[in-house]
Parts: structure tokens; sequence; C-alpha cells
């Protein structure tokens, strides 16, 4: 037998053998939920608790996306992942970490070490490993107590991480990889990119589990069932369950499969899984389904496993030194609170987003809005995320601007500012009336986004691409930024403000960004003309907006204030435009008005954000006051009870408040790693190229089979009380519903029925007669708020949740578009749930032809 001592001599060395960082690497922070399996916003997995086995893994939404895994040594269980068995105790866990790439747990029962890891390889130069929407799990157990000891593991993935919802139907079954074996499982009726909307999951696509075959035993089948059997045998059912398809609220389907470790002594031994997803598309582009960028050449899921496994040596050693070296340099540039925090941040910036392939193959990288309202490709949440990519990796930025620079370059955008969101994710379509406009804000923005872009690569290439759109902007910043108009910033939910004393910040500093753009081109003409227009405003700024030693919330609002995070860009592009007094008395004031968890956003509440806080704490010009201003940002974090991922929003006073969380703008916290220039410039030169972007696609041509009601009213029957369960089937009777001509709603350009029950159900049906023409390119084509179903004689064969602000084609099931044939006569059903707003409903079905 071997000492206590030397037992924690060996779980010491452990934990220094896996993290990379050595044996004094600091484990005290407790972040509020541990990233896991990421990737995007739809395989987004984190643990939301102390320890891994206290709850149910969750998707960013809160809902359960369950990994389960357990630990069988001597014949007895225990719990590493999940809280389920209940009657199965809790390994007990003895520490977490989080890096950049991985979150670390580690194990110890004083007789065995388990560490956990979960890797994502997010390595921002290889865009290749980064894309894949794979996660490694990693066991490394050793003994302890200098006794072998018999092991075996389980680990499953529950069919939660394939569906929206857990009433829908799912498949699953084997894909051939090779030495691997490839388990998955999907929706039957896969509705492609159909869901757009904030508090969704995905429904289409595959999960996937996998491991090497000669390591493994497998089976797919009920959760309980599989974890019963192995808890009391340490083994699996000989084959699959052939019960499918079924909801996945009928006893869970989980793919699961087992390592037999052997006897384990003081050689550690290791084995991994990946959890992967091929979401088959990741965005629609207006009229396109853009591949994912891991599929741009043709992989398929097999092959991408396959890889990811050849890979697995390389990519681990990879991200160990990855995360050393950028754990290295934000301690350095901001402190030991600094990196813990940013750390966190890191591969949440990147889950909230997914990366796409034009048709040129070509990455176009797309934000979502989570938790807020789930638009896509918006303005005001590329500009705070964007520090992440300018410090690691300006190919993302370029990757992350272009569709707006071609939105905004298109016919469909009349407006002489930059836009605000392209639609709603995953769905771009633009918002050719403006939108939630934020004029002077994203103008602003994309301005001294290209200036950031144009330092850190030392070339202008990118901003000569959009120079007439950056031009158009910068002027319109001339007339309206100076003293904003009452209009919405990016702190929208404090409502309109005029003589917004930030954003003129925003807009001033945007003009000299402008200039410095111009100069860097050679154009030093109008570069000297710019800077001293921008010193101009500055020293107006100064003198309407500062009031006893610091500035205030509007230039009409006396006794008053806020954060003047936008003037870290002056500090950051080294415009040199304000006084350096002014960040100096800011943050001297900031330090009196502190609460216990921050410095509210403005005098009108104690809400703060995350990111913006971080931009204004880098105004310091000494580490002291920076880390006094992020020390209670720690403080919530280490402390809260609300589990959600890194949150941009909470209450400065409240330890038990939540706010928006797992959103791109956490990206924002990298703000400080800019500061260091030398440091900024050597981390963000890229290996790679990017560019030659495909224009948008062109417009789609609609030609009819069964006519909307759009022009012409057609006659519908409808309900808007629950009918009985065969309500779409051709045979049902429905002489009692009322008749009335489409479209149904509230939107008075459609609505020619009026349905105004708010919450409320509506339910149509209709009988039609095919025409004699080619029905190959028919979509259903729909007006719909919010969500729909739409049946083919009881088939179902479109869904799509969300609402739509014109009218748009749906894809229609394999199994329905079978019915589609020339005269033909079938009863097109629909049922239509509204929930809050506008609401409407108006459908046909259109042959979608692109020009």
């Amino acid at each position: 037998m071997i000492s206590k001592l030397q037992c924690l001599g060996i779980a010491a060395a452990a934990l220094a053998a896996v993290t990379g960082l050595g044996s004094t690497a600091h484990a005290a922070f407790r972040p509020p939920a541990v990233p896991l399996v990421t990737s995007d916003p739809y395989l987004s997995i984190w643990s939301e608790a102390d320890h891994l086995n206290d709850d149910v893994t969750r998707h960013w939404t809160h809902h359960p996306n369950s990994l389960v895994s357990i630990i069988r040594i001597d014949g007895q269980s225990y719990r590493l992942m999940g809280n389920d068995p209940t009657d199965v105790p809790a390994f007990p866990q003895t520490g977490v970490q989080v890096f950049p790439t991985r979150s670390i747990y580690q194990f110890d029962n004083g007789h065995v070490h388990v560490t956990m890891t979960f890797m994502s390889p997010a390595l921002p130069h290889d865009l290749d490993a980064l894309s894949k929407p794979l996660s490694y799990i990693t066991w490394k157990v050793v003994s302890t107590d200098g006794t072998p000891h018999a092991i075996s593991i389980y680990d499953s993935v529950s069919s939660q991480l394939a569906v929206n919802t857990e009433q829908e139907a799912v498949q699953w079954g084997r894909d051939p990889a090779g030495a691997l074996t490839a388990m998955k499982v999907g929706t039957v009726a896969q509705p492609y990119l159909s869901n757009p909307g904030d508090d969704t999951r995905i429904d289409w696509g595959y999960a996937y589990l996998a491991a090497p075959t000669a390591q493994i035993k497998s089976a797919i089948g009920a959760d309980a069932t599989l974890l019963t059997q192995f808890v009391n045998t340490g083994t699996l059912p000989a084959s699959d369950d052939t019960s499918a398809p079924h909801a996945v609220s009928v006893d869970q389907p989980v793919m699961a499969l087992t390592f037999d470790l052997g006897n384990v002594s003081a050689t550690p031994v290791s084995r991994h899984v990946m959890v992967a997803y091929d979401e088959k598309y990741e965005i629609k582009y207006y009229s396109k389904k853009l591949l994912p960028y891991w599929r741009r050449n043709g992989a398929t899921a097999a092959e991408m496993l396959q890889e990811s496994e050849r890979e697995y040596p390389s990519l681990s050693a990879k991200c160990k030194a990855f995360d050393a070296k950028l754990m290295a340099e934000m301690t350095q540039v901001g402190g030991h609170d600094y990196a813990e925090i940013t750390a966190l941040s890191y591969r949440q910036a990147l889950a909230a987003c997914g990366l796409a392939a034009d048709a040129n193959k070509q990455p176009l990288l797309f934000t979502k809005e989570n938790t807020s309202n789930g638009d896509i490709a918006t303005v005001d949440v590329i500009f705070p995320m964007e520090p992440i990519f300018l410090f690691v990796s300006p190919n993302l930025v370029k990757a992350s601007l272009e569709p707006v620079f071609a939105y905004a370059a298109s016919p469909h955008w009349k407006f002489p500012n930059a836009p605000h969101d392209l639609g709603t994710y995953p769905q771009v379509f633009g918002r050719d009336d403006g939108g939630e406009g934020m004029p002077v804000e994203e103008s602003g923005n994309m301005i001294l986004l290209v200036d950031g872009l144009a330092q850190a690569e030392g070339s202008t290439e990118y901003a000569k691409r959009w120079w007439p759109l950056l031009t158009k902007w910068e002027q319109y910043l001339e007339k309206y930024g100076n003293d904003p108009e009452d209009q919405l910033c990016t702190d929208d939910f404090m409502g309109h403000l005029a003589h917004n004393t930030n954003l003129s910040v925003k807009a001033i500093l945007a003009i000299a960004a402008y200039g410095d753009l111009a100069r860097r081109m050679g154009n030093i003409k109008l570069a000297d003309h710019i800077q001293s227009l921008a010193k101009g405003y500055a020293a107006h700024w100064s003198e309407v907006a500062e009031e006893n030693g610091h500035s205030t919330l509007a230039f009409d609002k006396p006794n008053t204030w806020s954060q003047k995070y936008n003037l870290v860009w002056d500090k950051v592009l080294g415009l040199n435009v304000f006084p350096k007094s002014v960040a100096q008395n800011e943050i001297a004031y900031y330090k009196t008005v502190m609460q216990k968890y921050g410095v509210p956003l403005d005098v009108r509440t104690h809400l703060t954000k995350t990111d913006w806080s971080f931009w204004s704490a880098t105004l310091a010009d000494n580490q002291t006051d920076f880390k006094d201003m992020i020390a209670p940002i720690y403080n919530y974090l280490n402390n809260t009870t609300a589990r959600s991922p890194l949150v941009d929003s909470y209450m400065t006073d409240d330890i038990h408040s939540d706010g928006m969380h797992a959103r791109p703008v956490v990206g924002g916290l990298f703000i400080k790693m800019l500061t260091d220039r030398p440091l900024w410039v050597a981390s963000a030169k890229e290996t790679s190229t990017v560019g030659g972007w495909a224009p948008l696609p062109p417009p789609i041509q609609v030609q009819t089979i069964i006519p909307t009601s759009e022009i012409t009213p057609q006659i519908w029957k409808y309900m808007t009380t629950t009918p009985p369960d065969n309500w779409y089937a051709t045979d049902f009777d429905d002489s009692g519903w009322k008749s009335g001509p489409g479209g149904f709603g509230d939107w008075s350009d459609i609505a020619r029925t009026k349905w105004t029950d708010t919450p409320g159900d509506i339910y149509i049906r209709r009988t039609v007669t095919l025409p004699n023409m080619d029905m190959s390119n028919a979509s259903v084509y729909a007006f719909h708020d919010e969500d729909i179903q739409v049946y083919f004689n009881g088939i179902l064969a479109a869904q799509e949740g969300g609402y739509s602000t014109t009218y748009v084609p749906l894809d229609i099931s394999p199994e329905a578009k079978k019915l589609l044939k020339p005269g033909a006569t079938i009863t097109i059903a629909a049922h239509v749930h509204q929930t809050t707003g506008g609401q409407g409903v108006d459908i046909g079905i259109a042959n979608i032809i692109q020009k």
C-alpha cells in the first residue's frame, strides 16, 4: 500500500498531466455552467451544476440534452455524468477547470482517480477542425491506492439532442465508418432549417456517438433499460431496440457504449468517444440552403468521424498547447481573474455562431442572438463579439462581416446607414424594411470593426472591397452622429434616447477610424480632414458632456452618468481623439458607483452588461484599476445561484439574478488583449487566406400550382378550438366547421377572415385538384405567424417554427411529395399556433425556381 501523501502526489501529477499547465494551476473558480460539447447554437451542451453528476446535462436553453457516464469499479457502479439513475451513488468530484478548448473534471474516491476531459478542437487558425460539429470526451483512469481495480465505463447520448421537443418522433441506426462504430439518431420528419427563433433546438440531421469498434460494446435502446442492465451486470443488450420510430418522450432512446478497461493499476488507462452532429445544412441563405463549412467539399458524417479519430492525438496536443499559451497570455495581460472568465467565454462565443460555406466554398459566420430574440447576423451582436476574432482569427472577422456588407450593397437595402440584422436564425432573408433600426450604432460598429481588421492584418484590402459603403456610412455619421437623434442604441432594452453621449462617442470614433483607414490607403488629404473633424467633435463632446469630473448619460440630462464603453476603441485603435483624462475620469467615477457585483450600465438601472463592463475596465491605465473593475464580476460568476452559461447581463446587487446568456457577445471580453499591440499582431497572423465570396443568391421565381389568397381569396374550412385527433385526415367530416376566405389573422394585408385569439390556434382545411403541370420543384408557399404544420391527405408535408413576415417556401416531405401528381385530388390541412404579437396564415403550393 502507498501512503495518503503519495496518493495526493499521484492525483496532483495526473492533474498537471491533463491540463498541461503544471501542478500549481489554480482550480478555485466555480463557473456558473461548464461547456461540455459545443459547436454551434444547436450542438451546445453544458453542465449547469457544481458537480457533473448533480444534474442532467443541458442545452444552453436549459432543456435536457442528456449525456450520461457511469463507472463500474469492482462490480460497484458510480455516476460520473448526469443524475440518473438516482439510486446509483455519485463518484466524488474533486475539481473542474475550464480552458479555452477543454473542460477538465477530476474525480477521486481514495482508490481510483478519474479525469474526464471535454475537448472541442476550436483552433482559430484551422477552420476545418474548428467547423466540425464534434467534441471528444476522454476518460483517464488510474488506481491510487496501490491495488488494481476491475473497471468499466458506460457512456450514452440521448435522442434529445436531435429534437426541438420530446414529442417529435425519431429513428435510429448505424453508419458504416471503417474501424469505428458510429451510431446515429434523428427525427423522422427532417424539417431542414425550418425552426427559426430563439428558444429552439435542432430537429433535422443526426446526432452521433462514435468510438473504435475494437474497444467497445454498443447498443441503441431505451435509456432506463440500458442503464439498468449496465449497473446490474456491466453489460449492454446484444442488439438494438427495434421499436423505432417513436417520440423521444416514449422511453427516451439513447445511443450507448461501454469500455471494459480490465484491471487498472497505477498506469493510467485512457479511452475516448466522439459526440457529433451532422446537421446536413447550416443556414438558409435567402433562396439557398448553405452547407456547413466542414461539408463544403462533400464530406459525409462517417468521413468526418474517421478523420477526427485519426486526428485525435494531434488535436489533443494542439488544444493543450493552445490553451496553455492563451491562458498564459490572458494572465499576463489581465491577471488571473481575467484569464479564468475569458477562458469561459471562448467556446461560448464560437458555439453561438454557425459557420457555413457559400457557393464558392468560402466561410460565412452567422451569429445567433441567444436568449434575446434569435436574430441572425445582428450587427450590434457582431460588434461586441469581434474582439475575440480580431485577436485570434481575422479570417473569422471577415466571414462574419461579409453577409452584412453583401446585403447592404444589394438592391434590397434602401437606407443610408448599416443594417441591423439579416433575419432569424437559421434563416437569412434580409430586413428590407429596416427592422429594428439602430442607424448610428450599427454604422459606427461596421466602420470600427473594419479599421480593427485592417490593423490586425496590416492590410486594407478588405476595407477597399467595401469602401463605397464605408464612405456612405461615415457621411451618415458626420450628419447624425455628433449629437444623435432619438433612436435606439445597442442597449435597446433601455429604450430610445436622444443626445446619447456614449452613442456620440461611438460615432466620433468611427469617423476617426474611417480617417485611419484613409491614411492607411494613402489618401492623406482625406485622412487629415477626417481627423480634424473627429477631434473637433470630440472637443465639443467634452465641453457639453462632462459634468463634475465625469460625463452624463445624455447631453441634455444633468446629474446623470453612464458607462462610456465605446471609448475603449480610441485606445485599442490608437486613434487618440479624446483626451486621455476623459477615460481616467470615467474609471474614477465608476469606482464610486460600483455595486457589490459590478458597475451598473447607467444611472437608470442596477443592470449591467458583462461585455461592456470589460470594455469600460479596459479604459483603465493601470492593472490595479482594471482588476478592481472586473473583480466584482468574477465574484458574481463564482457565487451566483443562476446556473446559466456565461451571462452578459445581470443585476449588480442581486447574486440570484440571471440574464441573457450563451450569447456570442462574450467574445468582447477579449478587448483587453487588443491593448497589447505586439501580442495582438502575433496572435492574429493567419496561416491561410479567405476571399472570393460568392454574390448573394439570385431571387427565386414562384410558379403557382395551388394559389394562395394573396391575390384572389380562396375558401377554407376553419376552426379555432381544438378539433378531434384526426382533423387533418382526408375523410374527416368538417361539415360543422366555419367557412371563410384566406388568409386568416390580424395582418391587414393578408387577413380576409379575422383570427385574433391570443394566444390561440387555428385549424384550416381545403380540398383541391392539382393542375396538369410539372411539380418537381414544388414547395408549400405560405405566410405563417407563428408555428405551422401542413398536411397533405393526412401526411405531414411541411412544418416550421417561428413566424414569417412575407410568403416563404417550405420544403415538402418526400412522402407527401409523392402525392403531387397531375389531376390528383388532395386535402390540404394546416395548424398554426400563435403565442404573442401579430398572427396570420395563408397557404398555397408553388414551384420554386432559382433564376
